[in-house]
């Protein structure tokens, strides 16, 4: 394949219907963390909507939620603005995809990309970072592991989790700010600062998918290898956008059974599978949508 194919951007998955999730990047021969680089700026975080009282009901959903349950936290997350794939003339140049990274918190996720109002936050427009240009939408990541003995690993999550409870996914979760110590857009950096911070999200984006496996699945970090950056799946349904991973574990299924039941996150869900390729098929019609686009991208690795 030619090194144009090796990175493709947007694809829906159907123009008959709605989608459950359509692929912003597509990185079939997986990047490793040298090809995957970061732009972190205030630039791409979300812009507010023009109609006040849209902005406003963002406010008045969280306090909603928080009357509900007193112990939700308004943790700052990093705000996915599109990315830029560097398709190198040198054909003996590697590819390389920039993601384009803001912040946001959990409380304007709440209350625009959770809102049941969510579509009034969209903007008409085939460029998806500004379709999306006033949603919250933090950057997710999943991740497909495949074992020693070839199987894959899906988890099916809790009935007490905020998001699709019961239906199977990924281990995931997300990059987090706090791991590189940001907590707010520094403006008065140099350059020399800038690059380091921009090194340190983009290993996070990495270090992260391994730390949630770590943590859902129980296996220890040492037994995880090979971990790539295979593309962008975005959730149909209140448009979150997913980053994901394949990775080796080189443990054996009864092994990370066991692990599994001592994992430090292993609440989050009630069971841990671990199946062939053609089961997978199958259960992805029951996960959330972007996780139905993890499934996508990892069979056009795999093809």
């Amino acid at each position: 394949m030619e090194k144009s194919e090796q990175v493709s951007d947007t694809e829906a998955v159907s123009n008959a219907s709605p989608s459950p999730y359509k692929l912003l990047l597509k990185c079939p021969f997986g990047l490793s963390p040298s090809q995957v680089s970061v732009d972190f700026s205030s630039t791409h975080d979300r812009i507010p909507h023009p109609d006040l009282n849209l902005e406003k009901s963002i406010i008045e959903i969280w306090d909603q939620r928080l009357q509900q349950n007193p112990s939700l936290f308004n943790g700052t997350k990093f705000r996915y603005g599109g990315h830029t794939v560097h398709d190198m003339d040198d054909p003996n140049q590697e590819t390389a995809v920039c993601l384009n990274l803001g912040l946001t918190d959990y409380r304007t996720f709440v209350g625009t990309n959770l809102s049941a109002s969510w579509e009034k936050f969209l903007v008409p427009s085939e460029d998806d970072s500004k379709r999306c240009q006033h949603t919250s939408n933090p950057l997710g990541n999943g991740a497909v592991v495949e074992t020693a003995d070839r199987k894959i690993l899906v988890l099916q999550r809790s009935h007490n989790v905020g998001e699709f409870p019961g239906y199977f996914v990924f281990p995931g979760g997300h990059p987090e700010p706090g791991e590189v110590g940001i907590a707010a857009h520094q403006h008065d950096g140099s350059s020399s600062e800038s690059v380091l911070i921009y090194s340190k999200v983009s290993q996070e984006t990495f270090d992260s998918i391994i730390r949630e496996v770590v943590e859902e699945i129980g296996v220890p970090a040492s037994s995880l290898s090979s971990v790539v950056f295979i593309g962008i799946s975005q959730r149909g349904l209140n448009v979150r956008p997913t980053a994901f991973f394949h990775m080796k574990c080189n443990l054996e299924s009864k092994d990370i059974q066991q692990l599994y039941s001592s994992a430090q996150d292993g609440y989050e869900s009630t069971q841990l599978y671990t199946v062939s390729r053609s089961e997978l098929e199958k259960m992805a019609t029951k996960m959330p949508g972007c996780h139905r686009g993890g499934f996508a991208l990892y069979d056009l690795m795999s093809k």
